[in-house]
């Protein structure tokens, strides 16, 4: 690892995703739509339906693998505020899949109390983020 992570950084890359796939699969649905004006006809029309097609499968793919992350993190902090921050009891319920996904770079020393300051001012995942002091990397995100 070059750099440890922190909030500046934390943001990831997919190489093939976003520098592969997400724009060849866009360059495919312009590039129907161009052969579609120029000969226009059936199959071209047909070319069209299968770029977008792919085009929509590929964010689609990324999306649900984000969401399973994202609940498989939701888990993890509240299992963990469970062990770490007791005090908190019923109302870590309370708190959102955004703010719990926030929390996730918190320290464990820190963690209880920022989710308290999001429970009480309604923050949101960025807000949360900006506050963390001890940054807890995941170099394991999707």
């Amino acid at each position: 690892m070059a750099q440890p992570q922190t909030y500046k950084n934390h943001a990831k890359f997919d190489p093939l995703f976003h520098f592969f796939l997400a724009p060849v699969a866009l360059l495919m649905v312009i590039a129907t739509i161009v052969e579609c004006v120029r000969h226009p006809g059936w199959m071209t029309a047909a070319h069209i339906l299968v770029a977008l097609w792919a085009f929509v499968a590929t964010f689609k793919i990324r999306l649900y693998a984000l969401k399973v992350q994202d609940r498989l993190i939701r888990l993890e902090e509240r299992l963990r505020l469970k062990e770490v921050a007791p005090a908190l009891g019923a109302k870590i319920g309370d708190l959102t899949e955004d703010q719990l996904i926030g929390l996730r770079f918190a320290s464990d020393a820190e963690v209880s109390a920022l989710a308290a300051q999001a429970l009480a001012g309604n923050w949101k995942r960025k807000q949360i983020k900006e506050e963390v002091k001890n940054w807890r990397a995941d170099y394991w995100r999707v």
